[in-house]
């Protein structure tokens, strides 16, 4: 795979869809399990986030190639609210939604880069990324 795929996300199955297209590829790129498992549950919570709080959006999933390694990069934006404070949302317990507030620091948590850019009234893009060990 040289191109990224991009998957729109508009409703719960496309959440799954995302999910899957992250596993395959992770899987092409010779992640373990476990990681395998962190990227999916990265793109699942950052799919889900563009569900219920932008109403729609795209995840891109695209290879990383630096020195002979390689990687996995995901970026997920909308067009949605945005996101006022980010300090806030990035801080373990916080959420809008009642949950346990473990979703982006918990992201954070599960990949090697994280960078989130935000406007608010005109949307957010997250970009991820994991090495290959």
């Amino acid at each position: 795979m040289t191109e990224p795929i991009v998957i729109n996300i508009n409703n719960e199955f496309d959440i799954v869809l995302a999910r899957q297209k992250g596993r395959e590829v992770s899987k092409e790129l010779l992640f373990g399990g476990v990681d395998q498992a962190r990227i999916t549950t990265a793109i699942s919570e950052l799919a889900r986030n563009i569900y219920l709080y932008a109403g729609s959006g795209q995840i891109t999933i695209s290879i990383l190639e630096d020195n002979g390694r390689r990687g996995i990069q995901i970026s997920a934006s909308d067009n949605g609210p945005g996101i006022s404070d980010i300090r806030m949302v990035l801080q373990d317990g916080f959420s809008t939604s009642g949950g346990l507030g473990a979703g982006l620091p918990g992201v954070k948590r599960l990949m090697d880069t994280f960078d989130i850019d935000s406007v608010p009234g005109a949307g957010t893009t997250i970009t991820i990324s994991k090495w290959a060990r």
